[in-house]
């Protein structure tokens, strides 16, 4: 295991040291950089995978040794393999941009081109003001439905002073008063969760429309 170990170790160094070439590579070699190393860290899962099944069989005292071991090094080529995908992806776009850069500074517009994203322009600003429209209207809705709990509240608070009112004509116990206030509180509670639940749906509906 020990060989094993220290050979993928060695692996992982030297992926370390060509993930640095990356940003000086030019744009002919980069893919083949970029395959090699991928290649690299596949070859280095291998390794990690042998290591998992060598490092269970290691005697009790050093066995958990071992598995941090490999756990640190699987570690390390997963922090390798996520950097390589983030620079395809960065450089991905940045190839894309330049291609539309490049297309729009070559293209030929005529005093006919019906080409020319107008309508694209237009449909738009008419999405954009059809979402504004929606989210006035939810925005009118969610203040309904506050004014609703508002009253539902008032009207709460209305009947919890009636119930005492009649308890104490009735001469009821303690112990019916303390379950009639806490019924209240209960109630008081699922208004106010309502209300933040109401506050939160449209705050989400604000930011993900707007």
């Amino acid at each position: 295991m020990e060989t094993l170990y220290h050979q993928t170790n060695k692996h992982i160094q030297e992926v370390q040291s060509l993930m640095g070439s990356l940003e000086t590579t030019d744009r002919q070699s980069v893919h083949l950089l970029e395959n090699e190393l991928q290649a690299r860290i596949d070859q280095i899962f291998n390794h990690l995978e042998r290591l998992e099944i060598l490092a269970s069989k290691e005697p009790p005292n050093r066995r958990q040794n071992a598995k941090l071991r490999v756990d640190q090094l699987k570690y390390d080529v997963q922090h390798l393999r996520t950097a390589l995908q983030n620079f395809q992806h960065r450089r991905y776009a940045r190839e894309t941009q330049e291609r539309e850069r490049e297309e729009l500074m070559n293209r030929t517009f005529t005093t006919n081109d019906t080409s020319i994203p107008i309508d694209e322009t237009l449909q738009l600003n008419s999405n954009l003001h059809n979402a504004h429209r929606g989210m006035d209207d939810l925005l009118g809705s969610g203040s309904s439905i506050l004014n609703g709990l508002r009253d539902q509240r008032s009207t709460l608070k209305g009947t919890h002073k009636k119930m005492l009112d009649v308890a104490n004509m009735l001469g009821l116990s303690n112990t019916v008063m303390r379950l009639i206030e806490r019924r209240a509180t209960q109630d008081k509670f699922i208004m106010i969760g309502g209300m933040l639940l109401t506050c939160v749906f449209i705050f989400l509906v604000i930011r993900y429309l707007g």
